[in-house]
């Protein structure tokens, strides 16, 4: 829960600096591309939890996979952190 907690303060940090507005409640079954994050937003939050975790789960898969929910997204990060990329 940890790991989640970190990624939805890091999301609202970079929607302030990209000036985008998330909606009000961000769930699991939120659609990324709903979320109010533009790509731009989306480039500066992977950038900034590589930076704060140390990892970008993106640039190590072989296939690339791109999560649709939020859900999904912080599962790519959760196994990657674990070491369990299945895409490598």
């Amino acid at each position: 829960m940890e790991l989640e907690h970190t990624i939805r303060q890091t999301l609202e940090q970079v929607a302030m600096i990209a000036n985008c507005q998330l909606i009000d409640n961000i769930t699991d079954d939120t659609v990324l591309l709903q979320s109010g994050l533009d790509s731009l937003g989306f480039a500066m939050l992977v950038a900034q939890l590589e930076e704060d975790l140390g990892i970008d789960p993106f640039s190590q898969m072989q296939i690339a996979v791109y999560p649709r929910t939020f859900a999904e997204f912080v599962s790519v990060y959760r196994q990657a952190l674990a070491g369990g990329n299945q895409n490598q």
